[in-house]
């Protein structure tokens, strides 16, 4: 690989419509081709970085993605949308600088860039085999099969493939039927219908379960003071307390009927000989 990019010094690049970078000039114009190649920006750097994490669990060799791309700084910007960029000998993922990424695709069938399509395919169809349970177990073959058929359809439509779009369709792709969303849905299923299996109890039961000491929390005992509790013996004392108030009450209602029917027996008493004198008149 060295010797083959061991004049490739610099390039200059241009954003497209499609807001992604493409190479306009390089300093090899004999070995490298400018039509259609693209290169990946810092931003796009990041992001595949963060779609990698979860194929690393499934052989993914970090390796393999360094050696796929010539990385590359920002020299000048000649204004326009156009930027002049300097070949760096720094690691395109372990370095702190804001690097582009030129896939190296001077050999499409066998060179690095086409090791990584070839690596990252192969991890995400072990991951999704790992995480799905399908009827038949997913291939490389089928999943490349139908990656290079959206490829060819652009391609008959005149639209070049970026370099991005490419690794993302693998390592975002699902099979038809599948939610990228769902990770191991045979246990979610059973997270969610896990209180499916629980028998209803009825009324009388629940209050017996409800009234059962040994499954309150401490939290919910009765502090000193309160009123009611849990298990109703405060309510039954206070349920008696209040039948002693009512005693007492009625006790008064009682003293208060006496001295009422007192106060009425001496209004007799005063009524009676009068009414004994209207007699004799």
């Amino acid at each position: 690989m060295a010797k083959a990019t061991s004049t490739l010094n610099w390039c200059v690049v241009r954003i497209g419509d499609d807001h992604n970078w493409w190479v306009s000039e390089t300093s090899d114009p004999v070995r490298w081709d400018v039509d259609g190649l693209s290169i990946i920006d810092p931003r796009q750097v990041q992001h595949l970085i963060e779609l990698l994490d979860p194929v690393r669990d499934y052989g993914f060799n970090q390796d393999i993605f360094d050696a796929a791309f010539i990385p590359f700084r920002i020299e000048k910007d000649l204004g326009n949308g156009t930027v002049r960029l300097k070949r760096v000998k720094e690691s395109l993922v372990e370095s702190e600088d804001k690097l582009f990424g030129l896939p190296d695709i001077l050999d499409e069938e066998n060179g690095p860039y086409a090791d990584l399509l070839d690596h990252v395919t192969r991890c995400r169809v072990k991951m999704l085999n790992d995480l799905f349970k399908f009827e038949s177990k997913l291939t490389v073959d089928e999943v490349e099969d139908e990656i290079r058929e959206d490829q060819n359809s652009n391609f008959i439509q005149g639209k070049a493939v970026h370099t991005f779009e490419e690794l993302t369709s693998i390592l975002d792709y699902m099979p038809a039927g599948y939610d990228t969303d769902e990770e191991a849905p045979a246990k979610g299923a059973e997270d969610e219908g896990g209180d499916d299996d629980l028998p209803e109890l009825d009324e009388a039961e629940e209050e017996k379960l409800k009234n059962d000491e040994s499954l309150k929390w401490d939290e919910d005992e009765e502090p000193a003071g309160d009123e009611v509790g849990a298990d109703g013996k405060k309510k039954e004392k206070s349920a008696a307390k209040s039948d002693d108030d009512e005693d007492d009450l009625d006790d008064d209602d009682d003293d208060d009927d006496e001295d009422e029917d007192d106060e009425d027996s001496d209004d007799d008493d005063e009524d009676k000989p009068k009414k004994k004198t209207k007699s004799k008149r």
